[in-house]
């Protein structure tokens, strides 16, 4: 598409992004994150269980629905709340044009109220896009890229399946800087099997000298249902023990923090200023909205979920206008433990709001547990806040399951 089509996609963006806003002042809306879910995939990775497809036979008809169901979500949703983080995941959302991405962002913004200073993050895999495609991506509104490196070793990309190679992917990074995109953050997995401490801290030495803002870290985590899983399974591949992932989880914690990244969630790190602001709505426990096959939404204390199989989700939405497969209420116990969850293996945990909106008595429940927690300097207690430590969160999951909410 020529240039002029995307500078003109912007320009309409900015102007009913200005007018929402102006709508919007001087009455109090609470905060809403949108997570946008992209199917599609040129190729189905062996450890990835996100719900993603290589047909794209549907491609047009999902746009169709996918722009049907923010329109009518915004009609139940709109009054009271404020969009103020975008996200596009997947699947592959840059498999998209930018002018399909600045499309649904324009639907976006004609049925929502949202932020004036808007982060829209853009999952974005090497391998699908230029620097002209980047470019067009900044143009339609994308402020923020998630690049899925997961390796800079090309015999992990290549164990993992992936369609790119290392340089593909400084590359990539390397592009989106030169066209104007401020705010990268990157995706690596360690812990992958035969991977030696040292093929690790040479991945964490190429991410920091690149221009990313945010790195996550994840390590390798066996999905049922992926073909890695049935590897294991038959035994044709080893995963190492949970020792020496704890040892490259330390090591990532130091490394990083010696960079100057802030570990603000157990696998999160960024600059200061850069932490992405959509999934801290989800460690926040703030309310969400999700469009597209398989997405998730959190309103009013209720969960629901579309429907996985694309055809179906297009299906529901051409019959009326949602593809909501199911919900839950949640009780004041689930509300509790989520929140709890959540708020310690990020940020803290906010024990004035836990008061006010979750459980009064939690603290006494938990006593004899959290003077442990302090003794063993897993935690600590800052401005009324209970915060993990690195040993702490290096023994997250271990902690949070002997809480009782």
């Amino acid at each position: 598409m020529a240039l002029s089509f995307y500078l003109a996609s912007l320009m309409i963006a900015r102007e009913i992004n200005s007018t929402m806003f102006n709508n919007i002042k001087g009455s109090v809306l609470s905060d809403l994150a949108v997570y946008i879910h992209i199917p599609f995939c040129e190729h189905k990775c062996i450890y990835c269980d996100f719900y993603s497809i290589i047909n794209f036979e549907n491609r047009e008809a999902f746009l169709l629905a996918l722009k049907r169901e923010i329109r009518n979500y915004g009609e139940r949703y709109r009054k009271g709340r404020k969009v103020r983080t975008v996200f596009f995941g997947g699947g592959t959302p840059s498999l998209l044009t930018p002018s399909e991405v600045g499309e649904i962002l324009r639907t976006l913004f004609s049925n929502f109220d949202v932020a004036e200073n808007l982060e829209i993050t853009l999952e974005t895999n090497p391998g699908t896009v230029d620097a002209r495609k980047l470019k067009g991506f900044l143009e339609v509104g994308v402020n923020r890229l998630s690049v899925g490196v997961q390796s800079f070793d090309d015999e992990e990309l290549k164990f993992l399946t992936r369609i790119h190679n290392s340089q593909d992917a400084e590359r990539t990074v390397l592009d989106a800087e030169k066209v104007g995109f401020e705010n990268i953050g990157i995706d690596l997995i360690f812990n992958l099997p035969g991977q030696t401490k040292k093929i690790w801290e040479e991945n964490l030495r190429k991410a920091v000298a690149l221009p990313v803002k945010h790195i996550s870290a994840y390590s390798l985590i066996l999905e049922r249902g992926t073909i890695l899983n049935k590897l294991v399974l038959d035994g044709k591949v080893k995963i190492q023990d949970e020792d020496y992932e704890a040892d490259l989880y330390e090591f990532t914690m130091k490394f990083l923090h010696e960079h100057g990244f802030r570990h603000y969630e157990v696998s999160n790190f960024a600059l200061p200023g850069f932490e992405c602001l959509h999934n801290l709505f989800y460690w926040r426990y703030e309310e969400y909205l999700g469009f597209g096959p398989s997405a998730h939404s959190f309103v009013a204390n209720k969960r629901w979920w579309n429907y996985s199989s694309l055809r179906k989700y297009i299906y529901e939405i051409e019959q009326k206008g949602n593809a909501e497969r199911n919900s839950e209420a949640l009780t004041e116990k689930q509300r509790t433990e989520e929140f709890v969850m959540l708020a310690l293996r990020s940020e803290g945990l906010d024990l004035k709001r836990l008061r006010k909106e979750f459980s009064p008595d939690w603290e006494k429940r938990n006593k004899d547990y959290l003077e442990f927690l302090t003794k063993e300097h897993l935690i600590k207690f800052v401005r009324d806040k209970i915060v993990l430590t690195e040993k702490g969160f290096a023994l997250c999951d271990e902690i949070l399951l002997n809480f009782k909410n």
